[in-house]
């Protein structure tokens, strides 16, 4: 199997991927994450009583600020220009799990997948660290790509 790795130049050295000759497009991509918390954590946020605040109004800001900045943060993105960031956040009771949800679009020559992904990942994390105090056995687990639309890999 011969892959060619697009961040990697012929002398082997690291480089951006040049995406000036690529087709502007509407491109969409979806990520999700769980956080596992115990059952009166999840109490005290639902009831906003946690000490630092409304945790899941500060994780929606974190992770839409994240993803409009990921390109600072991840050395190879391209600094895109988003045109929607949606995070979802939701408690399911029956496993004592957070479900969180990121969507982000743009309309560009490359994909927001590391955008989604980095949204989701800054939110969980600004959960953990508002509820840590209350909370040492919280778990960060399923950060994973749900799908993403336009561009050559399209996977609807």
């Amino acid at each position: 199997m011969n892959i060619k790795l697009t961040h990697i130049d012929k002398s082997g050295d690291i480089k951006m991927v040049n995406i000036s000759g690529k087709k502007t497009s509407r491109r969409i991509a979806k990520a999700s994450g769980e956080i596992f918390a115990s059952e009166e954590t999840l109490k005290i946020i639902n009831n906003k009583k946690m000490p630092k605040g409304n945790v899941f109004s500060a994780a929606k800001i974190a992770g839409i600020m994240a993803a409009k900045k990921t390109s600072e943060i991840i050395p190879l993105c391209h600094p895109l220009n988003l045109t929607n960031i949606e995070i979802n956040i939701e408690i399911d009771k029956k496993t004592n799990k957070i479900n969180i949800i990121s969507i982000c679009e743009t309309e560009n020559g490359t994909g927001v997948e590391m955008e989604a992904l980095t949204a989701v990942s800054c939110a969980a994390l600004t959960i953990y660290d508002m509820c840590k105090a209350v909370d040492k056995n919280i778990i960060i687990t399923n950060i994973k790509l749900l799908k993403k639309i336009g561009g050559k890999s399209d996977s609807k």
